[in-house]
């Protein structure tokens, strides 16, 4: 069954829409107490500073849309490597009716419209590596290649504070 969706970049009436696919993605990875995320951050971080930008999919036409069946969270990032821009996909997720029919294709090629546009070398994202319906749709359909080798590293808030022990000018 097709189903008839369009793309657009997330306004900030849009905020209620990201968070519920934000909290069903966070679902579908088995870690919903882990969307701690709130209106008035995605207002604050997406909107106002513009740290990220997310495009949105939605049921029906942009003349008549419907509800919100999938988004593309990303940001950019620089390669010293290349020595250009890079488009970093933070998140994509798609509602479990609106897979198979297109959505997510969609919202690849809309990224790599984007990427075109800013000059990017590169367009870098993460799965989980029990999610295999994704890296199959990665691998087969977008031709994507996993970076073997690379490990992902992460501080979170407490981490990051303990940096500024590290700093030339400690407190």
């Amino acid at each position: 069954m097709t189903i008839t969706f369009h793309i657009r970049p997330a306004t900030v009436e849009d905020v209620d829409s990201i968070l519920k696919l934000v909290q069903d993605l966070a679902t579908y990875e088995k870690e919903p107490e882990s969307a701690r995320a709130t209106p008035a951050l995605f207002r604050e971080n997406i909107f106002e500073k513009q740290y990220a930008h997310t495009l949105l999919a939605f049921d029906g036409t942009p003349e008549a849309p419907g509800i919100a069946l999938g988004m593309a969270l990303y940001f950019f990032n620089f390669s010293t490597w290349t020595g250009k821009p890079g488009l970093y996909l933070e998140d994509l997720f798609v509602s479990p009716n609106a897979r198979n029919k297109g959505v997510g294709k969609a919202l690849f090629g809309e990224l790599g419209k984007i990427a075109q546009e800013k000059d990017c070398a590169r367009l870098d994202w993460s799965v989980l590596k029990w999610n295999t319906p994704s890296i199959a749709f990665y691998e087969n359909t977008l031709e994507a290649k996993a970076m073997e080798g690379w490990m992902g590293m992460r501080l979170e808030e407490q981490g990051i504070e303990n940096l500024k022990k590290l700093a030339v000018n400690a407190p």
